[in-house]
């Protein structure tokens, strides 16, 4: 199914049910889906991008992550704009014949969108805004697949 990226609000289930349909036949399908998280008084995460060049990027590794592994289909959806606390963020999905194949895909695939894909956030805390970079442990958790 590939790369959405969209401002508004998507509904995970529907992007499941959607992506299961699509991948009809399979054996196994992984999805995760990413939350917004509230507490420490964040009020709201604002992801800005660059558009074309976002999805050719986040294109790129779902394609790697089919060289990797055997997969029926993989699929992407990305927020940007404003988010407020339990809101979905992302919603990344594969299918394989087997469960392994497809857990490690999606694996793979968030460890990408955590450490390199082109993405600034913003966190907002009451009057605050502060720019947040990957932690040491989403480049170490992304390293692993370089190997």
């Amino acid at each position: 199914m590939g790369v959405v990226i969209t401002d508004k609000p998507f509904d995970p289930e529907a992007a499941h049910a959607a992506f299961r349909t699509s991948v009809a036949g399979t054996g196994a399908i992984v999805a995760f889906t990413g939350l917004v998280r509230g507490g420490r008084d964040v009020t709201s995460l604002t992801l800005e991008h660059y558009a074309g060049f976002t999805e050719s990027e986040i294109e790129r590794i779902g394609y790697k992550a089919d060289k990797k592994w055997p997969l029926y289909g993989w699929h992407v959806i990305h927020r940007i704009g404003e988010m407020k606390p339990e809101e979905p963020s992302v919603f990344v999905a594969a299918a394989a014949k087997h469960l392994r194949a497809a857990f490690e895909a999606v694996d793979f695939l968030m460890d990408y969108l955590k450490s390199e894909a082109p993405f600034w956030k913003k966190e907002r805390r009451g009057n605050e805004t502060n720019w947040i970079e990957p932690r040491a442990q989403d480049i170490a958790d992304k390293a692993r697949w370089e190997t």
